[in-house]
């Protein structure tokens, strides 16, 4: 009882302190219909090591004992692969280092689905994720609102990517 009213009493004599807590999840969908069968879009999104060959925004990408490592806007992101299933065309993976200032989130999962839509196939992108400062109070660039804006530039622009290559390949 006593530490319900020191909440309280705490609650009332430090403003802003009852609505203080840490960073929930934002959540990013973005999708994409594109022009080729689902087998062939499923073929590259499934090589988890090959995202470089259709994701115009990663430089360099490394794949190394269950791990990419990519390069994009000068950010190392380290990736380990969660899911990776031929039924349901799924890929689940996951960040497992902390971004930078150049992809401001700390942590985030995503997953890609390929499915058949229209003669061609619709690519889902989702993803969860917690901004680059998980104060209460974060600077502009490292808020929710940068996080993300970043999570979805990089998946619209792996989208188009993924568009692109997949349908020049008929």
């Amino acid at each position: 009882m006593r530490s319900i009213a020191l909440a309280a009493v705490l609650a009332l004599a430090v403003p802003g302190l009852a609505l203080a807590h840490g960073p929930t999840p934002q959540k990013v969908e973005e999708k994409i219909e594109i022009k080729a069968e689902p087998a062939k879009v499923w073929a590259l999104v499934k090589d988890f090591g090959g995202v470089k060959a259709w994701h115009p925004s990663v430089e360099s990408a490394e794949f190394k004992d269950g791990e990419r490592t990519l390069k994009v806007k000068g950010a190392e992101l380290v990736e380990s692969q969660d899911e990776n299933d031929d039924a349901s065309m799924t890929l689940g993976y996951r960040l497992s280092n902390e971004g930078s200032e150049a992809f401001p989130v700390s942590s985030y999962s995503a997953t890609i689905t390929v499915k058949a839509a229209g003669g061609g196939s619709e690519v889902t992108w989702q993803g969860r994720g917690y901004r680059l400062d998980t104060s209460n109070e974060p600077p502009e660039g490292k808020d929710d609102a940068s996080a993300v804006k970043a999570l979805s530039d990089h998946f619209k622009a792996g989208l188009e990517g993924l568009k692109k290559k997949a349908e020049a390949q008929g």
